[in-house]
């Protein structure tokens, strides 16, 4: 990603220090390119110079101004970048859920001193942009090299418990250990997880998701520190809940595991993994033989489950949508005729269905039998060959639409406009051939006769009754 230009660099070290901190010179030394803009600290300059250097190359955004924070906008061939440009600071949580702090910020004081307030060694070390220098009070290149997660203080994860999901993060994307002490400090404040927010907690998730190879890792150690009961309790309550038959070789929450493993890592599809068996512990029937399990309805408690979950961790309204619909029809079946195959489509819709495929491969994977995805292999080729044909889809795909049924009926927008629409693509799904204009006008008047003879009915019946 972008680094400030080197003319802001220039003029900043003629008055004091400035230093590349956080996350970029953690990944120089795992030899990963760095996924976000630098981060950067700058000592021996006052907070409103520092402003006033900056305002020569780019946009300053002081909404940071009482953590000594800047937001620095520069434009490069086009694109916009934005850093936090910010000067050594001490702080210590004084609210619940590390949402108040008391905060000094002074450009003398010691990079040291700011670098031991962060939350692990790999992350609190600077680098100096004179000299190339590597500021490491606390030996985090070391711990890289070990592959080690290390809490700065003892303090840690009580000054901000999200620390603790990010340990788990680290811990799953970096395939790094938790060291002993920092892992018995997550198990004895594991419930402090509860006073952090939603979308900090979704953030974390989101990476761990979006960026471990296997996410899995993480899981795993969220449910042996405790954490996994705070944060995803429905999850928790799918350990040790069996699957007797000849279809899984897991119980629950291993087999959900292993499907996140094996999804594509994008959101979307991972989040559908996590919650796509989330209501079998519910729907679990086992024969009188106990050999056999049964889950009906599982996926549609899953999807309901999924929704509240993730409203609670507040993800979008979109996303929530279409997770929840990965999650209602996980368990379609590919043997299908071409009717069949088009109202999936439509149910599901265009955009998602091969996300629904890529499940569907994930979860074989994930029963741990060693079965093939030839029929879901197949079936993409059948979408993809009746996509092909450009059959309808939604309504915007009828050859009439909802201005053409009200002047053909004169009637106003309403009920009875969405009703027949939604009879017009009914019957084209079946018959993508009958999706012309003199076809569906003559479908419209069948159906809105239907609707004139029940809403007379009803009045009949009505009067009969009084």
């Amino acid at each position: 990603m972008c680094r400030l230009s080197q003319g802001a660099i220039n003029d900043i070290l003629k008055r004091g220090r400035i230093y590349e901190v956080g996350g970029a010179v953690r990944d120089r030394f795992l030899n990963k390119e760095t996924g976000k803009d630098r981060d950067y600290l700058v000592t021996g300059i006052q907070y409103e110079a520092l402003t006033s250097i900056l305002k020569v190359h780019g946009r300053v955004d002081l909404v940071g101004r009482s953590f000594g924070v800047i937001k620095f906008t520069e434009f490069h061939k086009g694109r916009q970048h934005t850093f936090d440009i910010s000067l050594p600071r001490r702080e210590h949580s004084t609210g619940v859920g590390h949402k108040d702090f008391d905060v000094t910020f002074d450009p003398s004081i010691p990079v040291e001193d700011d670098l031991t307030r962060r939350d692990f060694t790999i992350n609190a070390m600077a680098l100096a942009l004179d000299s190339n220098q590597l500021v490491d009070p606390l030996q985090g290149q070391l711990d890289i090299q070990n592959r080690t997660i290390r809490m700065t203080s003892e303090r840690s994860f009580v000054e901000d418990p999200l620390r603790m999901l990010r340990a788990v993060q680290f811990a799953a994307r970096f395939n790094f250990m938790i060291e002993p002490e920092t892992f018995r400090s997550i198990r004895e404040h594991a419930e402090l997880i509860t006073s952090v927010s939603a979308e900090r907690i979704a953030d974390e998730l989101t990476k761990l998701l979006e960026r471990a190879e296997k996410p899995s890792d993480g899981f795993r150690i969220m449910q042996t520190t405790g954490l996994l009961k705070y944060v995803l309790p429905e999850l928790e309550a799918c350990v040790g809940v069996s699957q007797p038959g000849p279809y899984h070789r897991y119980d629950v929450y291993e087999h959900t595991l292993h499907v996140i493993d094996a999804a594509k890592p994008s959101l979307r599809l991972r989040l559908a993994a996590l919650f796509h068996d989330i209501r079998k512990p519910q729907h679990r029937r086992v024969s009188d033989e106990g050999d056999r399990a049964t889950f009906y309805g599982h996926e549609i408690g899953g999807a309901r489950t999924a929704r509240a979950i993730m409203r609670r961790l507040r993800f979008s309204n979109d996303l929530t949508k279409e997770v929840s619909t990965l999650v209602e029809r996980h368990m379609f079946t590919t043997g299908v005729s071409d009717k069949g195959l088009r109202r999936l489509v439509k149910k599901v819709g265009v955009n998602l269905i091969w996300d629904l495929l890529d499940l569907r491969r994930a979860d074989v994977v994930g029963q741990g039998m060693g079965g093939n995805t030839d029929d879901v292999d197949q079936f993409e080729a059948e979408i993809k060959a009746e996509l092909a044909k450009q059959p309808p889809f939604g309504l915007h795909d009828l050859a009439i639409h909802g201005g053409d049924i009200m002047q053909l009926f004169n009637i106003p927008p309403g009920p009875i406009v969405g009703n027949i629409l939604n009879h017009l693509l009914d019957r084209v799904l079946d018959e993508p051939g009958d999706n012309t204009r003199e076809t569906l006008e003559r479908y419209a008047r069948e159906r809105y006769q239907q609707i004139i003879n029940a809403k007379a009915h009803t009045t009949k019946d009505k009067d009969s009754n009084e």
